[in-house]
């Protein structure tokens, strides 16, 4: 308990890709309680201007045998053009009830912004299903639909505030090569429903190697596709980023 206190009071990872990849999130343990994880990384990215960043993350996790509660927080620091600020963050709390050996019922809330893309805010909350794909323990495929509602303001000439409802749908797969590397993989494609050529497409690739037992370094690549975006951002996002990952139990 006392580790659990001390890391909410830690900032927590800055994000890029427009899309948050919850299935990083998920921790893999056979114990009912607390677990979750802080990791610190650098990299370059390349948008509307070459960037350097270091970031650190934070996320906890409570598990149950038909409940799991998610809970991150996100903050970055960038610098470019020799100028530092923070400019993205996110916060996101996700619940699944596990109600079949293969299905489960989710629900979430998240916050973010992220002043590159030019979102002043975007607020999400949306519900839907999770189909266990497989029964393996050393690969595990997952197939996610949800219902989202969206609102957002850009930071455009002037403010521009949308308000959608869109589906999530998100295909991951997870493989455990032994029990020092793995590698997480999930696609996300959210079009609107009012106007399908509205749509964002996210894919995530994480490997990691484990270095001591609760320590581990990950190298990520983040890859993101925004068929409407804000004027002047461009459509294609990427992220690659290599640093320490820290896990506690």
């Amino acid at each position: 308990m006392k580790k659990f206190i001390w890391l909410l009071m830690l900032a927590g990872f800055s994000l890029q890709a427009q899309i948050i990849n919850t299935e990083s999130l998920r921790m893999v343990t056979d114990t009912t309680g607390w677990s979750g994880s802080v990791s610190l990384n650098v990299g370059f990215v390349k948008n509307t201007r070459e960037l350097f960043k270091v970031k650190n993350k934070i996320h906890v996790q409570y598990k149950a045998p038909k409940h799991l509660i998610l809970f991150m927080n996100a903050i970055g620091f960038d610098r470019a053009d020799g100028a530092d600020f923070v400019n993205k963050g996110a916060q996101h709390l996700r619940y699944n009830y596990k109600f079949h050996p293969k299905l489960s019922w989710e629900a979430f809330l998240q916050n973010q912004y992220n002043a590159i893309s030019k979102i002043d805010y975007r607020r999400l909350a949306g519900t839907g299903l999770r189909w266990k794909m497989t029964t393996s323990e050393k690969y595990k495929i997952y197939l996610g639909s949800l219902f989202m509602y969206e609102y957002e303001k850009t930071k455009e000439d002037i403010s521009v505030l949308h308000i959608d409802w869109r589906n999530s749908t998100y295909l991951s797969f997870s493989f455990y090569f032994n029990k020092q590397i793995s590698l997480i993989s999930t696609t996300y494609y959210q079009p609107a429903f009012e106007d399908f050529s509205d749509y964002r497409v996210s894919h995530v690739s994480a490997v990691s190697f484990k270095i001591l037992k609760n320590l581990s370094f990950k190298t990520a690549f983040n890859l993101t596709y925004d068929a409407l975006p804000v004027e002047g951002i461009p459509n294609k996002q990427y992220d690659l980023t290599n640093g320490l990952f820290y896990t506690f139990k």
